[in-house]
């Protein structure tokens, strides 16, 4: 065994005990929400505002959405969208990036000099309506039929993002499945490499930077003005709760690291 699959085996074994049923998920995500929504309104730099509302079954519901200004964040800054949630029926990646949000509320010093905008569920007609096999991922956001995609798609346009990351939860496979559309070789080497996922196993897809995306944020791309790239980190959906939101929460901040030493680097700071 490996260095790197012994250390991996410790995180799997620690994290398994805590982790919460799949069927307590949406108790644990709304008390989540609220304990972030209550700290938000505290912060200096991370606030909630969820889009909407948007009509469906005679109620009105929003898209929970968290701002985050860095600090020193500028008209200029960089933007980047953090997508997870696609699917009710396992909330994950929902409790994982809410757990990032907090972090960023305790230490808003992360993301120095970036605006990120964050959206931890996109499920939310699924949740509230226990509507099944919604395709979320599946969808072409320049011609979306789902309310949420749709809300998603007229915030990209306005706010002009440089990136998005997206979290899915996938069956099968023991590791993190990476892969970086609309950025060149040379970009994809600097925005995300293996050691930000250490000791996690990672393995890493390929895919065709110039064709044209059927699905997701970058079918905007006529609509936007510039070229904005997409990262997407599946997870397994073997792994425990408790597991995936340390994993994922670990992968975002030394992303959110590199992404600004790589912008620093650039700008000659």
């Amino acid at each position: 065994m490996t260095t790197v699959s012994a250390r991996f085996s410790t995180v799997a074994r620690t994290s398994t005990s805590a982790a919460p049923k799949i069927e307590s998920q949406p108790h644990v995500l709304r008390e989540y929400l609220s304990k972030l929504y209550a700290l938000s309104q505290r912060s200096n730099y991370v606030f909630a505002s969820p889009i909407g509302p948007f009509y469906h079954r005679a109620l009105h519901l929003s898209l929970p959405r968290f701002v985050y200004f860095g600090p020193h964040t500028h008209d200029e800054s960089l933007r980047l969208a953090f997508l997870t949630g696609f699917n009710h029926q396992d909330l994950s990646g929902s409790l994982a990036l809410l757990q990032f949000i907090e972090h960023l509320v305790l230490k808003p010093d992360l993301g120095h000099g970036l605006n990120l905008s964050l959206f931890p569920l996109l499920d939310v007609v699924g949740l509230y309506h226990g509507v099944e096999n919604r395709q979320l991922g599946d969808e072409n956001w320049a011609h979306a039929q789902a309310p949420e995609i749709e809300l998603l798609g007229k915030d990209a346009r306005t706010r002009g993002y440089h990136g998005f990351v997206t979290i899915e939860t996938v069956p099968g496979g023991d590791e993190i499945a990476v892969s970086l559309r609309g950025a060149d070789d040379a970009s994809g080497v600097e925005l995300i490499s293996s050691e930000d996922f250490d000791p996690l196993p990672v393995r890493w897809e390929a895919d065709a930077f110039d064709a044209a995306p059927a699905s997701g944020p970058l079918t905007l791309v006529d609509d936007l003005p510039f070229r904005p790239f997409e990262l997407t980190l599946r997870v397994p959906a073997e792994w425990p709760t408790d597991l995936h939101r340390t994993a994922v929460s670990s992968v975002l901040k030394r992303f959110i690291l590199r992404y600004r030493a790589l912008q620093a680097h650039s700008h000659g700071i």
